[in-house]
């Protein structure tokens, strides 16, 4: 599963990966899954929750606040792993 999608990190029960067709997107986002549920995240032009599916706000605000953390190791990552 690794290279259809590819995990950026990991913390606690939260993973930060990518859809190997992600790029078919127009703009560069990254998923978010957790037991509970998952979201996807644009990362530009704006940093923004583009979606979510069964996670409480409080698990949004925590899955944010790591988002947020690490911006830019996610931008860098989907760079390397779909180039430019």
């Amino acid at each position: 599963m690794s290279h259809l999608s590819p995990t950026v990190f990991r913390v606690g029960e939260f993973r930060f990966f990518f859809f190997f067709f992600s790029r078919d997107e127009s703009r560069p986002h990254v998923h978010v899954r957790h037991p509970d549920g998952e979201a996807k995240f644009w990362l530009s032009p704006t940093v923004e929750l583009a979606s979510k599916i069964g996670l409480s706000s409080q698990r949004i605000k925590e899955a944010e606040r790591l988002f947020e953390a690490r911006h830019q190791e996610i931008i860098n990552a989907w760079k390397i792993h779909f180039g430019g």
